[in-house]
């Protein structure tokens, strides 16, 4: 039985659910029998809090997700030198093998929540519970499942295509689907997401930061940017989605602000909530790791600070002349006080840190304790796509509009910098604010291996990342699967 499929049997034992002011910032944690048939509506939504968490876990958000800025480049692994981060290492210098064990955490990352949104998939549509709590449940579990086979598919290609919870009778060693299939179904999951999903408008507090109809969208919009097609509903999501009330935060440094999650310009976001009742490397852990791991090391600017992530001085370069971001972004010699401390360069081997995730001692004041949510989609990515697809269908001029927006809000108010320009210029300038918009986020590294004409192996080489190949745009399938079932195929060149 491949690793894959064992981990979606075994976890079929229990579902680990949270059930207080958050959906998934309850306690006790409890866990209900997923073999029996659900009974009730909290048994419905119990089982699909279970199908969020596995967001939360290291091999996903938590670590896994951020690190690929490192691999594409903005960033070097910083840490504590020697092996430390080797996994990581290995991948951005691109000679990385099948045994890698990063690759393997996010290979298997996903298949708990696809486990967990297959079996409220297969047990709710028969229950006899509210309508409204039904359709929410099954509008949650579609958008989830199309969330975690979206990873999947960018990053590795096929994998095996799970639509129902296996047992020991079934088949324990599934080929891999082709690309084709993963994102047909990404695609009918989240137009069924769409349609069952409520607005953000329309959740109370208690349940704010659930997958919504406009996340649904969203997601919808970036697959089929992804794939290059489709730019005329691209279009059309984004419009429908600033109608429902989503707009820039005045701030940019809202969108990393604890105390202000969940915001107007927040699509989703990966909660979490800085309990310390559970070990902290634990999968049950509900405290965020990005400000314990990005914080400058030997510094006591934060609480923890492993120094990871480490921004390179060909990323820093690419700012604009005021740039706003740069200051909410980035800690280099001479930047504003941070939590009133005074950052130095000697604290990096590049001489630059990562500061929008980080999180000050007076909301965190250990290690363990971080609140700070990850931030998945946001407005401003909306109206990036939204200039994407409008350059792409030949409108260039009409594609200024939505980029002059997120640039404004950057201080980068001199429109005659965008005008006039061709269609390839206009997609290398809404690439390029993409990486600065989006820094640190986790989208760089898909922007690059969806880049036309070679131009994301182009990037590489020119930052010197020059053992980057065709076949490194996908990671290699992990050899302990492989080993485990013999019916995957290993990615060309690995």
């Amino acid at each position: 039985m491949n690793k894959y499929s064992r981990v979606l049997c075994l976890s079929a034992l229990s579902v680990i659910f949270s059930g207080c002011s958050g959906f998934l910032d309850k306690e006790p944690w409890d866990s209900i029998d997923a073999t029996k048939s659900f009974q009730s509506e909290e048994d419905a939504i119990a089982a699909v809090n279970g199908a969020y968490q596995p967001l939360q876990w290291a091999k996903l958000y938590n670590m896994r997700i951020w690190t690929l800025d490192i691999v594409a480049g903005n960033s070097e692994v910083g840490a504590g030198g020697g092996t430390d981060g080797i996994e990581t290492k290995d991948l951005a210098n691109f000679i990385t093998t099948t045994d890698n064990f990063g690759v393997l955490d996010i290979y298997r990352g996903p298949a708990p929540g696809i486990l967990r949104c297959n079996y409220v998939l297969k047990n709710v549509p028969g229950m006899d519970i509210d309508e409204d709590i039904k359709n929410r449940c099954l509008g949650e579990a579609y958008f989830l499942r199309a969330h975690y086979y979206f990873i999947l598919v960018r990053l590795f290609g096929g994998v095996p295509l799970l639509t129902e919870p296996q047992t020991p009778d079934d088949d324990l060693k599934p080929k891999r689907a082709s690309v084709e299939q993963i994102y047909q179904l990404i695609i009918d999951d989240l137009k069924k997401a769409i349609d069952l999903l409520p607005t953000k408008s329309s959740y109370t507090s208690d349940d704010i930061g659930r997958a919504t109809k406009g996340a649904a969208m969203g997601e919808l919009a970036k697959v089929y940017l992804t794939r290059g097609e489709n730019y005329d509903k691209i279009i059309e999501y984004c419009d429908e989605i600033k109608k429902q009330g989503y707009s820039l935060n005045s701030d940019y440094s809202d969108n990393f602000n604890p105390e202000k999650e969940n915001g107007q310009e927040s699509l989703f976001e990966v909660q979490y909530y800085g309990k310390t009742n559970y070990d902290f490397w634990s999968n049950e852990n509900q405290a965020s790791w990005l400000s314990t791991y990005m914080g400058p090391r030997n510094s006591d600017m934060v609480a923890g600070g492993y120094g990871w992530n480490q921004p390179t001085g060909e990323f820093v370069s690419q700012y604009e002349e005021g740039d706003l971001r740069k200051d909410k972004t980035v800690l280099y010699s001479g930047c504003p006080l941070f939590d009133g401390k005074t950052y130095s360069s000697s604290y990096s081997s590049t001489g630059y840190n990562v500061r929008k995730f980080l999180v000050p001692k007076s909301i965190s004041m250990d290690y363990n304790t971080s609140p700070a949510n990850f931030v998945v989609m946001r407005y401003a990515e909306v109206l990036l796509m939204k200039a994407e697809a409008l350059n792409e269908l030949g409108r260039t001029s009409e594609a200024e509009e939505p980029l002059y927006e997120v640039r404004t809000r950057a201080g980068l108010t001199d429109r005659s910098k965008i005008e006039g320009l061709t269609q390839d210029e206009m997609r290398d300038k809404i690439f390029h604010e993409r990486r600065m918009e989006l820094a640190f986020e986790g989208d760089r590294w898909f922007d690059i291996i969806r880049m036309k004409d070679g131009k994301g192996l182009e990037f590489l080489h020119s930052i010197g990342k020059l053992n980057a190949q065709e076949k490194h745009l996908l990671l290699p399938i992990p050899q302990q699967e492989i080993e485990a079932n013999g019916n995957l195929e290993q990615n060309p060149g690995y």
